[in-house]
């Protein structure tokens, strides 16, 4: 500074250089000790990637990059055609097995009618042996009775002949009764098995006609999703397809964020880690033409894990440091905050 003095008076230069001088001087210490931001970083939002959840042509597509979408709001379609023909195979499918259901029930039916039928023609057929085994005792009573007064002279020989002729009728008769309740039985258990197969097909078909119906509740789930539906509203940040693309599902469309409230991720040392709580209040400083503008935040998150000084920030001698990152949730009605801005954040006491 005295040689400064010196050299202004050497040149004859007026007294009041020197007094500008020493005011210039003064100002810029004052600036080199301006109080430094308490951290430094970066505007962010939650950013939403919209896919297509069907395959086709793009038949319309109505975003445009920077308009605001809202939720629900639709913002194009996917020709259906291809799914709508699927589905109509598909209830055409279900017909015919409504039809195999009608089909079977009424089969069912017509051999369950005959099963019973046989099996009262069973039942009747062992009654009747019943009666028959009632005879065929008696019958052979009066034989053997025959024979002992044959044997004393006081029955003829025709009578005799009367009663084996009775006795042995009986039991040609009880044989074959015995022999179609055998067959009867046998008409039973193979009705019996004709109504299994039957409801097996039963089952089978009526299965068909749940599988056919989860393809067309899932065909109509498809046909609804060729209709592009905004998930979230917010700013349409890049759009990926113009209409008439034929897209895959699962390929992106667009990309939106909710500029309305964003995030700005900063950086504090271990130091600034013990006064930091979600809820702190906070300032948000940033350039906006030649002047600089504030806005007012809150904390939202605080990490607990260590890391180094991210590569954008700093000198190379700073990213060497662990930090902590925190995230301060700032309104942005106006729209002044942009993704990506540098931004200063002071933190309240």
């Amino acid at each position: 500074m005295v040689g400064l003095v010196v050299r202004v008076r050497r040149v004859g230069r007026p007294a009041w250089v020197l007094g500008f001088g020493i005011w210039v001087l003064g100002f810029a210490a004052a600036c080199d000790r301006e109080a430094a931001p308490d951290a430094y970083g970066n505007v962010e939002a939650t950013e939403v990637v919209v896919s297509s959840e069907v395959g086709g042509q793009l038949t319309a597509f109505t975003v445009d990059e920077g308009q605001t979408l809202t939720s629900g709001q639709t913002a194009g379609s996917i020709d259906p055609t291809p799914l709508t023909l699927q589905r109509g195979q598909a209830v055409a499918q279900r017909e015919s097995a409504v039809s195999r259901v009608v089909e079977v029930d009424r089969q069912v039916a017509v051999l369950s009618a005959q099963r019973d039928a046989l099996q009262a023609q069973h039942d009747a057929a062992v009654a009747q042996r019943g009666a028959l085994q009632s005879q065929l005792e008696i019958a052979r009573r009066n034989h053997e009775r025959t024979k002992r007064l044959f044997a004393q002279q006081a029955a003829t020989s025709q009578q005799l002949d009367q009663a084996e002729r009775d006795d042995r009728v009986l039991q040609d008769q009880l044989t074959a009764q015995e022999q179609q309740i055998q067959a009867q039985a046998h008409q039973v258990e193979a009705q019996g098995a004709q109504i299994a197969a039957a409801r097996q097909q039963q089952q089978t078909a009526r299965t068909q006609v749940t599988v056919t119906d989860a393809q067309v509740a899932q065909l109509d789930d498809r046909i609804k999703r060729s209709t592009i539906t905004n998930p979230s509203a917010g700013t349409v940040l890049v759009t990926y397809v113009k209409p008439g693309e034929v897209v895959q599902a699962g390929q992106p469309l667009y990309k939106i964020a909710n500029m309305g409230a964003v995030d700005v991720r900063a950086y504090i040392s271990e130091p600034q880690l013990a006064e930091m709580k979600v809820g702190r209040q906070a300032r948000i400083t940033l350039d906006s033409g030649e002047s600089r503008q504030t806005l007012n935040g809150t904390v939202s998150w605080v990490s607990t894990q260590a890391e180094f000084t991210p590569t954008p920030i700093q000198t190379r001698d700073e990213r060497a440091d662990l930090v902590y990152a925190v995230k301060v949730r700032v309104p942005n009605e106006n729209g002044m905050l942009k993704i990506g801005m540098p931004v200063d954040v002071e933190f309240d006491q």
